[in-house]
């Protein structure tokens, strides 16, 4: 009960905080200090510095960066992330691929599920919980593979995981299932990661 708890204190933050609310009236709301919500849920993340990520996902990273700025969004959010993985050929695009799903499909579904807000992005954009937490899996999954770097099918997979936002709904809608990807074994990349 608390973790579900937790998740819609963070869902009404993030909402509040994409919607313009201020840290002292979401503070006010859950009776802390402005001090206090925002230690709590603007702590800064883990910063994944380029050399983390493989070549593949760095030029992802690109097109997510783009598309949050034309879209005049001032958050990086599940579905940039996605729309990123999905803008050209990668281990993402693969992994779609090789369990039956249009990579071309879900660009298309993000596209229509990206809104316009009123905000001149700044050069530093915050990430949602969300994706904070889907690139969070992405690493352990690397991990556990033995990789040193977080390639895009590992980001993929960890924004499925999440299991909640804007990507995985739409990842859920096309049919894919993380969980079916380790009994079949599927692999985007067999002879290298990038």
């Amino acid at each position: 009960m608390q973790a579900l708890a937790d998740d819609l204190v963070e869902d009404y933050v993030e909402h509040c905080r994409m919607h313009g609310s201020s840290w002292t009236d979401i503070g006010a709301a859950l009776g802390v200090t402005r001090q206090a919500v925002q230690q709590r849920f603007h702590a800064p993340h883990k910063r994944y510095s380029p050399e983390a990520m493989t070549d593949g996902l760095r030029q992802a990273m690109v097109h997510v960066k783009k598309v949050a700025v034309q879209h005049r969004n001032n958050y990086i959010g599940t579905e940039h992330l996605l729309w990123g993985l999905t803008a050209e050929d990668n281990s993402a695009t693969r992994l779609l691929r090789a369990v039956g799903i249009s990579p071309e499909t879900v660009h298309r579904s993000v596209g229509n599920r990206l809104s316009t807000g009123a905000s001149q992005a700044a050069e530093r954009i915050a990430w949602t919980p969300y994706s904070r937490k889907a690139i969070t899996l992405a690493e352990a999954r690397s991990e556990e593979n033995g990789a040193d770097r977080i390639d895009c099918d590992d980001l993929l997979i960890g924004l499925a995981q999440v299991g909640r936002g804007v990507a995985a709904d739409i990842l859920t809608d096309a049919g894919f299932d993380p969980a079916a990807l380790d009994a079949a074994a599927v692999d985007p990349h067999p002879s290298q990661r990038g």
